[in-house]
């Protein structure tokens, strides 16, 4: 060993860098690495899976009626039939690209609407503010289910007709949210001094305050996905969403509770919406635990 070998290894170790403390890691938030949030995210993207290759998965297909009325589960029929000789798996899986896309529609069409309301209505405040919330008061007046089941009858049973009914209903609370995050931004001295250089309304909106509320609607957005689907569900179930013979998990559930000694019939799609309506709300809490700083801090510390 050389002289320089030897003075390399007397250096004291307290002194030297460890350089395996620079090596940077990268690591998923603490919010998503919760157990809640690992089970909701694999339900989602387990009914993705189901919703994109219903083809390739259903056994049968969902408007034949080609089997025995009624048969219990079994090798041959896994959710057994319907009361028509319809398999019900195969109704399940197709039910997914039927409640999971529309469910999605809703929420982003109410986001749209409710988000540009609430933005104008707190940003300019005044005379428009006034008017915008009193019509989201008179909105929230209502039950949601009821007020959606007043349009949809209005309009007539179909899934179009549900989806608006769904969209009136929805609109408010994202207008309401959005306002009250405007209003704590608008006087924000980034926001008068984008003012002071001339930028117009629509500029301040879009690239001021939009990616300052963007994280609390996103969360609320998750959230309201699982409501959209009861929504959608609870329509078919009364006879003013989805018509026969289309799979929709609602209109299943409503099918299978006339019969309800064939339990079968009307459980596996309650269990589908069950799991997918609590997919999203554990998402949605993840989300709000990663966007919130103190939560994610709390979390944090909790793992620690």
């Amino acid at each position: 060993m050389t002289v320089t070998e030897q003075a390399l290894d007397t250096v004291d170790p307290v002194g030297s860098v460890d350089k395996r403390r620079w090596i940077p890691r990268w690591r998923l938030p603490a919010a998503w690495r919760r157990p809640l949030a690992i089970v909701g995210v694999l339900i989602v993207a387990f009914w993705v899976f189901v919703m994109i290759f219903a083809p390739l998965l259903a056994p049968y297909d969902p408007l034949a009626q080609d089997s025995a009325r009624f048969l219990p589960p079994s090798p041959e029929h896994w959710f057994g039939t319907d009361g028509v000789g319809r398999d019900v798996l195969s109704r399940v899986i197709y039910g997914a690209r039927i409640s999971i896309p529309i469910a999605v529609m809703l929420v982003l069409l109410s986001l749209v609407i409710g988000a540009t309301i609430g933005a104008l209505s707190g940003y300019f405040g005044g005379g428009v503010d006034a008017v915008a919330m009193r019509v989201v008061d008179l909105f929230f007046a209502f039950p949601a289910i009821i007020l959606a089941m007043a349009v949809s009858a209005a309009l007539g049973p179909s899934l179009v007709n549900a989806v608006l009914a769904i969209v009136v209903v929805s609109w408010p609370a994202y207008a309401r949210v959005t306002r009250s995050l405007v209003i704590g931004l608008r006087d924000s001295n980034f926001i008068a001094a984008s003012r002071l250089i001339g930028a117009s309304p629509a500029r301040t909106l879009g690239r001021d305050i939009a990616p300052n509320i963007l994280g609390p609607i996103v969360v609320i957005s998750t959230l309201e996905l699982g409501n959209a689907i009861l929504l959608l569900a609870g329509l078919s179930y009364l006879g003013l969403g989805a018509v026969p013979p289309t799979p929709e998990w609602g209109a299943m559930v409503s099918e299978g509770s006339r019969v309800f000694y064939n339990y079968w019939v009307a459980l596996f799609p309650g269990l589908a919406i069950l799991s997918i309506v609590l997919a999203f709300n554990f998402i949605g809490d993840s989300l709000r635990d990663a966007l919130d700083p103190r939560t994610s801090r709390a979390v944090q510390s909790m793992e620690l």
